[in-house]
């Protein structure tokens, strides 16, 4: 199950260039991609009037099997769309995160300016080299996220639009780190290790066998 660690997404998010339309336009892709956790069809699909940056904060999608969700949105992630929203359309009715022409960004072009920026990123968090960043591994990383927050695990399958707990499941089956933390809390078993002693009785009966030639 792989996902990142906070410092490497902190080196992912620092790699887009902000001085550039596509680099600020990056940088909120990943932010709300990680935050979120919201499905590679449902982060290129969002449309501006999606986004509910007043009093509750959120996003609102169709999942899968046309079900609707709406995700909230932190401090930060607010105001970081609330900076992107301002830029300039470049045609009517584009999507909140279109390619350069205006269009809707294709799963190509997802993968490609994550793969751009994991290599920019790798100066900074080498760790990132050995990784392959995707829309489904940065979903995996708010799932871990949460968790190790302490959320529930039927909360996490809400937040993410599972059809069931039982697909949440495999987070915790990831989690070694979780896994010790608990493994901490609870009292241990009254378990003391043995250890071999040659004492004197052990002695006289191996040589007194050693003798009968037995």
């Amino acid at each position: 199950m792989p996902f990142l660690s906070r410092q490497e997404v902190d080196a992912l998010l620092a790699a887009p260039d902000q001085r550039t339309w596509s680099g600020r336009r990056d940088h909120a892709f990943i932010l709300l991609a990680v935050q979120t956790g919201l499905r590679l069809s449902e982060l290129t699909e969002l449309q501006r009037e999606d986004v509910h940056l007043g009093t509750g904060a959120h996003v609102r999608v169709i999942g899968k099997g046309r079900k609707e969700r709406c995700t909230s949105l932190s401090k930060n992630t607010r105001t970081v769309l609330a900076a992107w929203m301002k830029e300039p359309l470049s045609v009517a009715d584009q999507t909140l995160f279109p390619n350069a022409r205006g269009g809707r960004l294709s799963a190509h072009g997802v993968h490609y300016l994550l793969a751009k920026h994991v290599t920019a990123a790798t100066s900074a968090c080498p760790s990132l080299k050995h990784k392959r960043v995707s829309p489904h591994v940065l979903q995996h990383t708010t799932a871990m996220d949460l968790l190790q927050q302490g959320v529930e695990q039927s909360v996490i399958a809400l937040w993410l639009g599972h059809e069931s707990i039982e697909t949440t499941q495999v987070y915790l089956d990831a989690n070694l780190k979780l896994k010790q933390r608990v493994l901490d809390k609870v009292t241990p078993l009254n378990g003391t290790p043995g250890r071999f002693t040659l004492t004197t009785t052990r002695v006289t009966a191996r040589r007194d066998i050693v003798r009968r030639g037995t």
